[in-house]
């Protein structure tokens, strides 16, 4: 039976998803990107004998988990105090989780999920709008104890719905056996039926036949509507009301409509097997598609469903608030009539000839935004980090020397690519996220914008520091 369509909904979305609460028996360790290191808890990763401190079992701990942690860019630091040695993981600008491994047995006794430290529901507005070109990817690890219920039900079943519409474009043509009456014969003509039904009753003329027609394949298209019945189901479950997770379910809804013509069946996992290791040549989006399936039917807690354990994945969320300001800077384009070349497309790659090949630790320059109008120049970076907001708040003279340090060489960065361009106004702009409740004080202050001219050699260039609200663009969400 098809799902219901959700219902719609007035007024300001509030996100009411919570976590669960973590299963007894294995740690899962929580942090925040760019935030507080975490401890490790020695009890839970090395030997239960030990009172205090880890040992040799550090050593062991950084060996097995070494790929994981640094696929999820967490540093692990190893420092002393006076009841032994301090295990500590070092979050980086990265959202996701991984499994840890003892550093005794080597197996999978806890795992890591670190938030975005703007909150989920930046990140799922950023997702929508962007449609998920900077989704979450897998990693090929274990299982995540304990992590299916800590992160929103569309963390993990955003990705999969767009690699079952992928799929959905994809699938070719096969052939399956097909019975109709006809006038004419084609194919086969069944003749039990022939002379049962169409004889006897004096249709003479009317063909009972089976013969081969071209379709889409009709089991792998039974198998996907199961498969987007049950994230529709989940993600209405449990997402309750929260606003990305409904959308999804809506997206869920217009692909099941497209397929109304088979009904849905689940699959055996050694069926979805068959057709992966059946195929000497399978097509990216069949292969993911399928993969995708697979883990739904493994209830790899894609939709936040009852499943506790979940899968090992990784957000760049640096590549997401990219995605999300050259979104914002193509619709202001559209408003002026500017135009908007893209660095991640390529279109703004400045090969750099070193005359020493030796020193080639840098081959190109590569701007993320260039906006062109008129005969003005707008060269943007957009940067993962909180530094407008930081200065804001504490002054230039209780900021941090590292992140001085680091802010200089964003500006640095950002003069090198605007001195690349030649026009009668260029500016050079560095955007930063901001809460939405930083966003809108700084606003009301009007320094959500900050302006420096700089002038040398008879070249003017307008550097601009601009904040813009994580993931709130058209009124703001929970």
């Amino acid at each position: 039976m098809t799902p219901g369509r959700p219902r719609a909904r007035t007024g300001r979305p509030t996100a009411s998803w919570q976590p669960a609460r973590i299963p007894d028996g294995k740690r899962l360790l929580v942090a925040t990107d760019h935030g507080s290191p975490v401890t490790v808890p020695a009890d839970s990763f090395a030997s239960t004998e030990r009172s205090g401190g880890w040992g040799s079992y550090a050593e062991v701990f950084s060996r097995f988990n070494s790929a994981a942690l640094r696929a999820l860019d967490v540093q692990l630091e190893v420092a002393s105090n006076a009841n032994g040695m301090v295990v500590k993981l070092v979050p980086g600008e990265r959202a996701g989780a991984t499994p840890l491994r003892s550093g005794l047995t080597g197996q999978v006794t806890g795992g890591l999920v670190v938030k975005p430290r703007f909150g989920w529901a930046g990140v799922g507005q950023i997702l929508h709008e962007t449609g998920w070109h900077a989704a979450p990817e897998f990693l090929d690890l274990p299982m995540v104890p304990g992590s299916a219920r800590q992160v929103p039900p569309w963390v993990l079943a955003g990705p999969v719905l767009a690699r079952l519409q992928s799929l959905l474009r994809s699938i070719s043509p096969g052939y399956r056996q097909a019975e109709e009456v006809l006038l004419k014969p084609r194919g086969r003509i069944i003749w039990t039926r022939y002379l049962g039904h169409s004889l006897v009753r004096g249709a003479w003329h009317h063909l009972p036949c089976r013969f081969p027609d071209l379709a889409t394949d009709p089991l792998l298209r039974r198998h996907i509507r199961w498969a987007l019945e049950r994230l529709h189901r989940d993600l209405l479950g449990a997402g309750g009301s929260d606003p990305v997770a409904l959308s999804l379910a809506a997206l869920a809804i217009r692909l099941i409509q497209s397929l109304a013509d088979v009904t849905p069946l689940m699959p055996r996992r050694e069926e979805l097997d068959q057709r992966v290791t059946g195929s000497r040549i399978l097509g990216e989006a069949l292969r993911r598609g399928i993969e995708a399936i697979a883990w739904i039917v493994d209830e790899r807690g894609l939709g936040g469903g009852n499943e506790r354990d979940g899968l090992a994945w990784v957000l760049p969320l640096d590549k997401l608030w990219e995605n999300y300001v050259e979104s914002v800077y193509r619709q202001e384009a559209a408003n002026t009539g500017g135009e908007v070349r893209v660095g991640r497309l390529g279109e703004t790659v400045f090969p750099l000839n070193w005359s020493d090949s030796t020193h080639r630790t840098l081959g190109h320059l590569v701007p993320d935004l260039v906006v062109r109008g008129g005969r003005s120049v707008n060269v943007v970076d957009a940067k993962y980090k909180s530094h407008l907001a930081e200065m804001d708040d504490a002054g230039w003279q209780r900021f941090k020397e590292e992140a001085r340090d680091a802010h200089r060489a964003d500006l640095h960065q950002i003069l090198a690519y605007a001195s690349l361009y030649e026009a009668k106004q260029v500016t050079a702009t560095l955007v930063y996220p901001l809460r939405d409740s930083t966003y809108s004080v700084l606003r009301e202050r009007h320094h959500e914008r900050s302006f420096a001219e700089l002038l040398h050699g008879g070249r003017r260039v307008r550097l601009e520091l601009r904040g813009l609200p994580f993931g709130v663009r058209h009124g703001s969400w929970e």
